[in-house]
């Protein structure tokens, strides 16, 4: 597996782990009515799903902002520190 792809899922099943589990802790349920409902397995597969195809490739694109050109969102004022 590439180096990209690995990076994507280590950052994608974390972003979407931690999610998942904030929104656990966020609502008003108790965690044993939260485990007992299906939607919460729904949440976290879209969680982990986004995290890794969408988060994962953003913080991929951002490690290099040199490299970066679809935006320049994570592009830092590089040009002001090397004059």
């Amino acid at each position: 597996m590439s180096e990209r792809w690995n990076y994507q899922i280590k950052i994608g099943l974390f972003w979407g782990l931690f999610m998942s589990i904030m929104s656990v802790f966020m609502s008003e349920k108790t965690l044993a009515e939260e485990m007992g409902n299906s939607n919460i397995y729904w949440k976290l597969i879209l969680n982990v799903v986004v995290g890794i195809f969408v988060m994962g490739y953003l913080f991929w694109k951002g490690k290099d902002p040199k490299n970066n050109s679809w935006s320049t969102f994570f592009k830092s004022n590089n040009k002001e520190n090397e004059n």
